[in-house]
């Protein structure tokens, strides 16, 4: 199950806040993905949502953003350019490649695929790509103007009806979408291709998914999406999409060697993200994770809590170490758990604690394991297994004490 989605923002191409959308997943961020939304459309449309979900549920954390203009995004939309929206999500890799970690997945819907596929070679930790009825050519979108494009022409701008809205389109916005090469940006993409498009789609004809897909070289795959719409308003088609990205894009994420410039070598990093009062990225080796604390103590509550941290260490040291006694003395146990409590107490109220501890007086961290053994045991067996879980490192480490050096790097 993935947390809630994040609300974030960060700096636009014409220097507007761009809002925007984390979704990250409930345990290990496998990867992370951006994704581009069409033409006028939002952040927020079924689609997106649950594209999002579908892949926050297998690990891969999504950012999804208004372009500039739209949405709850800042800025004037009359002012931008297929450009532009380009420069948005350079800016977006950018934010995530800062503050959390590149995008390895790049997903985008109609325009936003034209997009997508424009700005994936600015991307080089991108490893794939997903179209979702993305128009061949840029300038495909200028059929929805109707009659309006030859007063924007004369005019230099006039007002386009758009899904009930009224927008502003200037002539620079159109002479910027003829501008484009899509389909030469597709053939040089040198990064794994899904395209998706129905066949029933009569915003952008499914003849832009063959151009596309003709375009591209291999790795490539196309899947049609034979009952949806163009934005893909029936749940079922979003759901039906979200779930075949997550499945694809599986094979080709760099999940266990990262860049090189992305694994900490030695100890475990943490740093702030710059989202929120305290959320803090957490690197080990190649992994990474999303520390927090509870809306209750004004964070996010995306990641677990520093002292769950370390209730976590306790408890994989734990169960770890019973295996290894089970395993060493061959005995017949299935499986191994444990729940870590954690609290402070007054030391005078400890009844486990040692005198020495009584003795300090003030609060003292309580642990608390409720430790499951799963098999085939007798009840002495069982008795020493609990004896044997005290023998964890961890554990010995939280009784004994530890020594902390702290000092500054890099200062000047």
């Amino acid at each position: 199950m993935a947390n809630r989605p994040l609300k974030l923002e960060f700096d636009g191409a014409h220097g507007a806040k761009l809002a925007a959308r984390l979704d990250l997943p409930a345990g290990k961020i496998r990867a992370f993905a951006l994704f581009a939304h069409c033409f006028t459309c939002s952040k927020d449309i079924p689609a997106a949502r649950h594209i999002a979900g579908a892949l926050s549920a297998e690990g891969i954390a999504v950012l999804r953003f208004d372009f500039t203009g739209l949405g709850g995004s800042g800025g004037d939309f009359s002012s931008t350019g297929f450009s532009s929206n380009v420069e948005d999500l350079k800016l977006a890799a950018d934010f995530l490649r800062r503050n959390y970690e590149a995008p390895q997945l790049l997903i985008g819907h109609s325009l936003g695929g034209a997009a997508i596929l424009s700005v994936a070679a600015d991307i080089p930790e991108a490893r794939a790509v997903v179209t979702i009825g993305a128009p061949s050519d840029a300038d495909h979108v200028v059929h929805n103007f109707g009659g309006s494009v030859d007063e924007i022409r004369e005019k230099g701008a006039g007002d386009v009806d758009l899904a009930g809205r009224t927008f502003t389109i200037r002539k620079e916005f159109l002479d910027d979408l003829e501008a484009q090469t899509v389909r030469s940006k597709a053939a040089n993409l040198g990064k794994a291709l899904l395209v998706m498009h129905a066949p029933l789609d009569d915003t952008v004809g499914i003849d832009n998914a063959t151009n596309i897909f003709v375009a591209a070289k291999h790795p490539k795959s196309f899947v049609s999406l034979d009952k949806a719409d163009h934005l893909l308003t029936r749940s079922e088609d979003a759901i039906y999409a979200s779930r075949v990205i997550a499945g694809w894009v599986s094979g080709y994420l760099d999940t266990e060697a990262k860049a090189a410039s992305q694994v900490v070598k030695e100890g475990v990093e943490v740093m702030e993200t710059g989202q929120g009062k305290f959320q803090s990225m957490v690197a080990v080796g190649h992994h990474r994770m999303i520390a927090d604390e509870p809306v209750d103590f004004g964070g996010f509550d995306s990641g677990p809590s520093p002292y769950e941290f370390l209730s976590t260490a306790l408890g994989a040291c734990t169960v770890m170490t019973l295996r290894m006694y089970a395993d060493r003395k061959g005995l017949n146990v299935d499986r191994i758990g444990t729940r870590v409590l954690h609290d402070k107490v007054h030391a005078s109220d400890c009844q486990e604690c040692t005198d020495d501890q009584k003795e300090r007086g003030g609060k003292i961290d309580r642990f608390e394991r409720l430790i499951t053994l799963e098999g085939n045991l007798d009840s002495a067996t069982r008795q020493r297994m609990l004896e044997i879980a005290d023998k964890c490192p961890v554990h010995r480490t939280l009784e004994a004490g530890a020594a902390v050096v702290t000092r500054e790097i890099g200062a000047e």
